[in-house]
């Protein structure tokens, strides 16, 4: 009972800080992405006349639209180098989706000026190309020419132009790593997207982030478009997390499964313990499905007693944790987060239960196939 107890504890605390592993990287993405994600069905790009943005404007449940032109190019730094996504969007549009909020160092201006555009970059961006947000430097924006390229000489191969750094800002995520805000005047210019956009972001209320707001912006939209919820944008990040914890689960429940042959050991020297008692029953003409039933309860009644204990301590555990933060991650201040997080959810609380439900009644079957077997020698 306690090899199960401790076996059920350690399964429910483990898919509890997955949970909230989960929820953090959701929390740090969620407040980066946009809440939808229209891009073109075919190709990188399409033409803002021919997308209905006057039927968007239209619905209750869209609070805010913005015209986003964003591709890989070269930035450069004194004589340092990065590939970056340059990311252009208008001038309210940190503001409007909070991501001003997200800024470390620095403001959130994306012009000076009529004359001075500026960017917001990630902070690894930043921290790779040692950017003085102080200093009078300049960043230089290399991007291929898309319609008139001259391949015998490489250098006027490339749109160059220079851009004034205004911030950084930190989301946490991977995005840190490589985006860079800029106007989107400046995007269509270098990358020659004039009139074009390569996405336009949906914001919503945030009761209407659901699949039914998503499938009117599709209909919205028509079949040339597709529409990418928070969740579908970062697809492949959500199915890792999900196998991994999968992977936790089949694995500790192995774990558990190996805790659960005790029972056949247990019932083993109860049922020879027994051998007489079991004699007389048969003497008596108790069938053989009765006395497999009493054993297979004291199976079951073992494995349940030690399951449900197993509950009650992993839900203290976690309790414990999500109250006082006893286990740390780190003992340093550049950690994010510094302790473990962790999120109880009902279903894996019933999915545990229900795991070990199943194994015992295996566990309790094995050892009572030779029930006749013990009671003719006893005889």
């Amino acid at each position: 009972m306690v090899g199960i107890g401790v076996s059920t504890a350690a399964l429910v605390v483990v898919l509890s800080v997955f949970n909230g592993m989960e929820g953090f990287v959701q929390q740090c993405f969620n407040s980066f992405n946009p809440d939808y994600q229209i891009t073109a069905k075919e190709g990188k790009s399409f033409a803002v006349d021919s997308f209905p943005m006057s039927k968007l404007e239209e619905m209750s449940e869209v609070k805010g639209l913005h015209e986003v032109v964003s591709d890989l190019t070269l930035m450069t730094y004194d004589e340092r180098q990065i590939l970056v996504t340059l990311k252009g969007v208008d001038d309210n549009y940190l503001a409007e989706t909070r991501l001003d909020t997200l800024v470390v160092d620095g403001n959130s201006q994306l012009k000076y000026d009529s004359n001075y555009n500026a960017a917001v970059i990630g902070a690894v961006v930043a921290g790779n190309i040692q950017l003085n947000l102080r200093s009078p430097k300049m960043l230089k924006i290399y991007y291929p020419k898309r319609l008139k390229k001259n391949l015998s000489d490489p250098l006027t191969a490339f749109n160059t132009d220079l851009v004034l750094a205004s911030g950084v800002f930190a989301s946490y995520t991977d995005y840190d790593s490589k985006i860079v805000f800029v106007p989107i005047d400046f995007a269509r210019q270098i990358m020659d997207y004039e009139g074009q956009v390569t996405s336009v972001e949906v914001q919503v209320d945030g009761n209407q982030l659901n699949a039914r707001t998503q499938k009117k912006l599709q209909e919205a939209v028509g079949e040339s478009f597709v529409v990418k919820s928070k969740y579908q944008q970062e697809a492949m990040l959500y199915k890792t997390m999900k196998s991994e914890k999968l992977i936790v689960f089949v694995i500790l429940s192995f774990i558990l499964f190996i805790a659960a042959f005790n029972i056949i050991g247990t019932l083993g020297m109860l049922i020879i313990e027994k051998k007489n008692d079991i004699g007389t029953f048969y003497a008596m003409g108790a069938r053989k499905s009765l006395v497999k039933k009493i054993f297979c309860v004291q199976g079951s009644c073992v494995s349940l007693l030690g399951g449900l204990s197993g509950l009650i301590l992993g839900f203290i555990i976690c309790l414990l944790q999500q109250t006082f933060h006893i286990v740390k991650l780190g003992g340093g201040d550049g950690y994010l987060l510094d302790y473990y997080p962790v999120q109880m959810e009902a279903v894996d609380f019933l999915l545990v239960l229900l795991t070990v439900m199943i194994i015992s009644f295996i566990t309790s079957m094995i050892p009572t196939r030779r029930l006749r077997d013990v009671a003719a020698k006893a005889q």
